[in-house]
């Protein structure tokens, strides 16, 4: 299966779009192979841990609590490098939504030991903005660009 069917490598500002079913199991192999090519093919620079991260948990979320791991479903990618260096994506599932500001505080005493609930907090921690639309069926992050290192 070609993921990257939507890939617009115009260097050396891309974007593209993509999508996989809702199953658990596709999440690390498709978030590897999207760091690989986002490194190769686009303005990025630095090592990609913190967007990794939270891609992955945007695209979990998606999958257990928008698609409720229904394979009918997919969850789609969409990125977006700008000339400037920063980087857009968008996670959307095929859900009913849900609202963010009902989710439980994750650092409130009484939800530190919850199975559930941190990776919306891991999400704002390690891109520089997080946003929810279309009834919480999407978010957004922005990643702006790491200072380049003097010669």
């Amino acid at each position: 299966m070609d993921l990257y069917k939507g890939w617009k490598a115009g260097p050396p500002h891309p974007q593209f779009e993509l999508s996989m079913p809702s199953d658990i199991s596709e999440i690390s192999p498709f978030v590897d192979e999207f760091i690989e090519r986002m490194k190769g093919y686009t303005c990025f620079h630095g090592d990609g841990s913190d967007i990794e991260v939270a891609l992955r948990e945007a695209i979990a979320n998606a999958v257990v609590h928008g698609n409720h791991e229904d394979r009918t479903k997919h969850v789609h990618l969409s990125f977006r490098c700008e000339p400037s260096g920063e980087l857009f994506f968008i996670v959307r599932d095929e859900g009913e939504g849900f609202n963010p500001e009902k989710v439980p505080d994750p650092l409130a005493p009484e939800n530190i030991f919850a199975e559930h609930g941190r990776g919306i907090l891991m999400m704002r921690t390690y891109m520089d903005g997080v946003h929810y639309e279309h009834g919480g069926r999407e978010v957004h992050m922005r990643k702006k660009p790491s200072a380049k290192p003097e010669p």
